[in-house]
């Protein structure tokens, strides 16, 4: 697996700037001791550019559409250590596939799904690792809990045997106003503190998914510890 030169060195040159973006944003924020995880978004890649990733030691990889998912685990499943991330939107008929990837899923957006997955991993003998997706900024075209209903059902929590709930997702509102993208990523990490009081010590939800390309030197500021990223590893190519 080899991807040009060109290639190479353009999402090379990416990758070193958002780290560097990455680590300045960890020192101008209060959660200095976060060490945030980039998952590289490939719903929209080419294959030589993450041929390009992989060469590059990029090991945690995001995908929208749960079939692109699965057959990209196949195309990669010589490479080892790769983590694979459900970040999109996962309907209820669609999980299986899902699990059987073993991947992480930030998109929990119902108790509905929840009960689901924990059906599936039931019937595979498997552990799900999962993260709840909040609605934050209250958007109707957003899916995911809102704050009172998962508080209001946290205590589901307990009863689980096959997934893992690690911590919580949300996404900012498409808007340049950075008051409001920062109030919506410091209310999700309130919201999981809130939480975490009512929770047993297995279940801290120590994962804040949140921040993307636009954003997430801001999320990182206000504690995410997992960013998803497309665009900006991708700049200054054309597919």
């Amino acid at each position: 697996m080899t991807s040009s030169p060109e290639i190479l060195e353009i999402i090379r040159r990416n990758w070193l700037d958002i780290q560097h973006r990455m680590q300045a944003a960890v020192e101008r924020g209060k959660f200095r001791d976060h060490h945030p995880k980039l998952i590289a978004v490939t719903k929209y890649a080419e294959p030589e550019w993450i041929e390009a990733l992989v060469e590059l030691g990029i090991r945690d990889f995001g995908e929208s559409r749960p079939q692109q998912l699965a057959e990209r685990k196949v195309w990669l499943a010589e490479v080892d250590n790769l983590i694979w991330h459900q970040i999109g939107h996962l309907q209820r008929n669609k999980v299986r596939p899902v699990i059987e990837a073993g991947a992480i899923i930030h998109s929990i957006d119902s108790w509905r799904l929840l009960n689901r997955i924990e059906e599936i991993s039931g019937e595979l003998n498997h552990t799900s690792s999962l993260l709840l997706q909040i609605n934050i900024s209250g958007e109707v075209q957003k899916t995911g809990f809102n704050a009172d209903e998962f508080l209001s059902g946290i205590d589901r929590l307990h009863s689980l045997r096959y997934c893992q709930v690690n911590g919580l997702m949300t996404m900012a509102p498409d808007t340049e106003d950075e008051a409001v993208i920062r109030n919506v990523f410091r209310e999700l990490q309130i919201l999981r503190d809130r939480a975490r009081q009512m929770l047993p010590e297995n279940l801290k939800l120590p994962e804040l998914s949140m921040g993307m390309s636009g954003d997430f030197e801001i999320a990182i500021e206000e504690g995410a510890t997992m960013v998803r990223i497309g665009s900006e590893l991708y700049r200054d190519l054309t597919p």
